[in-house]
C-alpha cells in the first residue's frame, strides 16, 4: 500500500512508503537533489516513534547530491534518538560511491538487497 507517490519523470523523485515485517520501507526512484528532496524529507520524517525502524530502498535512484546526504543524516539521528534505526537497501553504484566518499556507509548500514536490509 502506497502512502505517497509522485510521477516518475526525468528530474523527478518517486516516493512510495509501505510496511514489511513491522518495518517501514520507503522506496525511492529518480534523482535526489535540491529540487526533489522535499518528497524524500517528508517520507523520512519520524512521525511514528512507536516503530522508528526504516529501510530506504534506493535501487531506483540514479543520482544523489549533498542534499540527500544531509536528509539521510538527519533521518538517521532522529530514528536513533527514537530508539530505532535506518538502513539503506540496494543503492546504485553512483549513489553508493557518493555515500562512501562522505563516509556515511560507516554510520548508516548499507545492504545490497532489500531482503538483506530487512533481515539484518
Amino acid at each position: 500500500m502506497a502512502d505517497s507517490e509522485q510521477a516518475e519523470q526525468p528530474g523527478q523523485l518517486s516516493v512510495v512508503s509501505t510496511a514489511s515485517e513491522g518495518v517501514r520501507v520507503v522506496t525511492l526512484s529518480g534523482e535526489i537533489d535540491h529540487q526533489t528532496a522535499e518528497a524524500m524529507r517528508q517520507a523520512l520524517e519520524v512521525a511514528d516513534t512507536a516503530n522508528p525502524r526504516l529501510v530506504l530502498d534506493m535501487r531506483g535512484v540514479g543520482f544523489m547530491d549533498s542534499t540527500g546526504i544531509n536528509i539521510l543524516i538527519t533521518a538517521h539521528q532522529a530514528l536513533t534518538e527514537a530508539g530505532g534505526w535506518l538502513r539503506l537497501a540496494a543503492p546504485t553504484q553512483a549513489v553508493l560511491r557518493t555515500i562512501q566518499i562522505v563516509g556515511l556507509d560507516t554510520v548508516i548500514d548499507c545492504h545490497p538487497t532489500l531482503r538483506q536490509a530487512l533481515n539484518a
